[in-house]
Formats: C-alpha cells, structure tokens, sequence
C-alpha cells in the first residue's frame, strides 16, 4: 500500500498550517502590544504565567500529538471505524486531564509563581495572579480545541483549523480591545478575551466534527461513553514521552527564565518582547512539524517508509529555506518591530540584543531540533526524541546558560546563547537517528 501524498496535496496541507501559525502569534502578540500599555509590570506578569501556562497545558497538547499519530496511521490504513474510536478516546482523556490541570492552578497560582520565579516586584505578581486564575478557566476549552484541531490535521483537513484560528484572532484582538483599550481592566482583559475565543473555537470544531457523522475522525457518539484500553495505550506510548519530553523543556525553559528577574525588571520586559517577535520567527517551522506528524504518520501506517522518507525531505527543505527567510527580515527591521512595544531604553537595548542572537542561531538548528523529531513521534520513535531532549535541555540549555550568565559574566544574554547552542546538539541527535532508519522499526498501532 502506499501513500498519497505529492506535492500539489502537501500544498493543500501546508499553507492553511502556516497562515494558522500566523494567526496564533498573532494572537500572542496582540495580548503583549496591548497590555504593554498599561506598563511593565504588567508585561511581565502576563509573561510570567504564560511561561507557567505552556508547562501545565503541555499534558494534553501532548495527549493530542498522541491521538494524532494513532488516527493517521489508522487513516493510512483505511481503517476508519478505528480511527473513530480513537478519536473519541483523545477527547476524553483531554477533557479529564485538563479539568485536572485548572483545578491544581486555581488552587496554588500564588505560590506556583513563587516557586518558579522566587520573590518578584509586588506589581508584577498581581498582575500575574490576575491573569493566572482567569486564563486557568480556559483549559478545558484549550484542550478540547487542540485535540479536535488535531484529528483534523491528521485528516489533512488544514483549511478548517486555519480558519477558526482566524475566528480566534478576531474575537482575542476585539475582546483585548474592549477591556484593555475600553474598559481599561489590564491584564484581566487579556486574559478574558483569550477565555473568550478559546471558549468559540473548541465549541465550534467539537460540534462539527459530532454532527460529522461521515468522517474517519467523526466524533458522533461521543455522548455515549466507551472507553478502550488498547486504543488509550496506543494514544498514550506517543503522549506520555512526548508530554515527558515537553515537561522537561518547558522546566528547564522556566529554569533559566529565573535568569532574568535577577537582572531587574527591564531583563525581564526586554526577553518578553524578544521572545514576542522571536515567536514569529519559527511560525512557518511550526507548520512544518505539524505537516509532518499527519504525512508521515499515514505514509507509516500505509506501510509506505520511502515516502515517508521522500516527504520529509521535502517539507524540511521547505522549512530551511522560510525560516531563513522569517530571521533575516526580523534581522532588517528589529529595530522599528521593538519599536511597536512601549518599553524602557535598556529594555529596548537588552530586546535588541538577545533577537540577534537568535536569528542566528535559529536559521542553524531549529528545523531539525523542533521540526524533524515530529517526524520520528509520527512513527513511533516518540521515546528517542524524549531521551535526546531531556538530555541535551539539562546539559546544555540549563547548565550553559548558568554558566555563561553569572561565571562568565555575560549577563542573560547567555540564556539566548544556550538556547542556541541546545538547538543544535539535539538536532543533530534527530538527524542521525532518521538517517540511520532505526525509527522504521517502531509500531504505534497493532497490526
């Protein structure tokens, strides 16, 4: 059996998934830019937890990433009534999840802040505790959105995700508009438009896909629960390493964030709106490893390993070459993209100085650390890219960044350094391991 991926569906696929990358730093960036104007403090909060946010929420886009390799292997397969099955299995392991996840971050906001980040400035904490109990309610619908968002990737079908996630914007850039710019609640604004949209899209995509009764990732049924042990394993030997994998990252990310509150508040205001415009950067990358998870996926489960290897090729030569192209004109235009954002000199100074950094290193190592080993999770290698991961977070990213910024001096310059110097070791690992082809030997679901 093979596959029926060529170039004119890999379009199909791929530029939905870019213009919906777009449209979620977007998003990001559009809480920033209108929450900077009530002051640094308030940037700071807001990036605070959302760093917290993207470590508790990892569980299930992890879980999802799980449910989207099983489905499309089983729609490479031409198994549709597995496939189904699947994916009402993927909603209900999210929802519980997520319920869980709210109901620990509503309980102990407060003090998860102070055990990540130590004692902050006053103003800054409050803002963050604001934003942290509100945008808290919102998982639930975040994680029911992934999921389903997922099943229709695996399907292929990009164009439907792509345009709820303009939906999203609308009402986010509206919602912020309204409570910032209107009623003038700060980051409480923030977080309740990203309530808001988070709450329309999950609604939207569930009921399509429940009144969808003709799809292989149809949902119909869901009401009526059914729990299947073997299709929850098969979901979670890919999303337990994967959210292992996430965990460790976003752990040892939050680590070397502790880096630059002590370096006062303006390395703090100046790494948020870095990492703001940094996000457009790998917008296109992103897309890719998406792209990647639903083609190799089905090419596996169609038994189909040379088109699997012939795609991949394909959409990381894509990857390379857009991603240069998203640094060098952030490269041109730093200076007036920082402009957009109401910041203090030294943090305008410290903002310029760690993009520069990344661009760099970003056209070097990012497609193969982050875009590649979607490929692997796909086939099943899932456990590899956990080991490498973690392996490489701690050795290089965390300890080199400790290092460089207080026994070398460089200041939290040297956490952007590390970051760098993470991307390419662990790309290197992914390269060799796909190139070696041990990955075609994995099974994620029974034969």
């Amino acid at each position: 059996m093979t596959s029926e991926w060529n170039n004119r569906t890999l379009f199909n696929l791929l530029w939905p998934l870019i213009i919906e990358q777009v449209l979620a730093v977007t998003m990001g960036a559009a809480d920033t830019i209108m929450v900077s104007s009530v002051g640094e403090f308030a940037v700071s909060g807001v990036n605070i937890v959302d760093n917290i946010n993207n470590l508790l929420i990892i569980a299930f886009s992890a879980l999802s990433t799980g449910g989207a390799v099983v489905v499309s292997q089983y729609i490479g397969r031409r198994d549709p009534e597995n496939s189904r099955l699947a994916s009402r299995q993927l909603v209900y392991i999210v929802t519980f999840v997520s319920i869980l996840i709210m109901a620990v971050s509503l309980l102990f906001r407060r003090p998860l802040i102070k055990l990540i980040y130590g004692n902050i400035e006053n103003d800054v904490m409050d803002a963050g505790a604001v934003y942290f109990l509100i945008t808290a309610f919102s998982y639930p619908m975040l994680a029911i959105y992934n999921a389903v968002a997922a099943l229709f990737r695996a399907l292929g079908q990009s164009r439907v995700t792509m345009r709820i996630a303009l939906l999203v914007n609308i009402l986010n850039i509206g919602g912020n508009a309204f409570f910032i710019l209107g009623l003038r609640i700060g980051v409480a604004g923030a977080a309740l438009s990203t309530l808001i949209s988070r709450t329309a899209a999950a609604v939207i995509l569930l009921t399509m896909l429940i009144l969808n009764r003709r799809d292989p990732i149809s949902l119909s049924g869901i009401f009526k629960f059914k729990y299947v042990r073997s299709m929850v394993r098969n979901i979670l030997n890919v999303g337990i390493p994967s959210g292992l994998e996430s965990s460790m990252f976003q752990i040892g990310r939050l680590l070397t964030q502790r880096i630059f509150p002590t370096f006062g508040t303006a390395a703090i205001a100046g790494n948020a709106i870095a990492s703001v415009i940094n996000s457009f950067s790998f917008m296109p990358g992103m897309a890719f490893g998406i792209a990647l998870l639903t083609v190799v996926g089905q090419c596996v489960g169609a038994g189909d390993y040379r088109g699997a290897k012939k795609n991949t090729a394909k959409i990381m030569k894509l990857s390379y070459l857009t991603i240069f192209v998203m640094n060098l004109g952030i490269y041109i235009f730093m200076e007036p993209l920082i402009s957009l954002f109401s910041l203090s000199g030294e943090a305008h100074r410290m903002a310029k100085l760690f993009l520069q950094v990344h661009c760099v290193s970003m056209v070097l190592g990012w497609s193969m650390s982050f875009g590649l080993p979607n490929a692997l999770r796909a086939a099943g290698d899932a456990r590899y890219v956990m080991i490498v991961a973690t392996v490489s977070m701690w050795i290089v990213r965390v300890s080199a960044a400790y290092l460089l910024s207080y026994v070398f001096k460089v200041g939290p310059l040297g956490v952007w350094l590390a970051m760098g110097g993470d991307f390419l070791c662990r790309g290197t690992c992914y390269l060799v391991r796909w190139v070696g082809g041990k990955w075609q030997k994995k099974r994620v679901i029974d034969d």
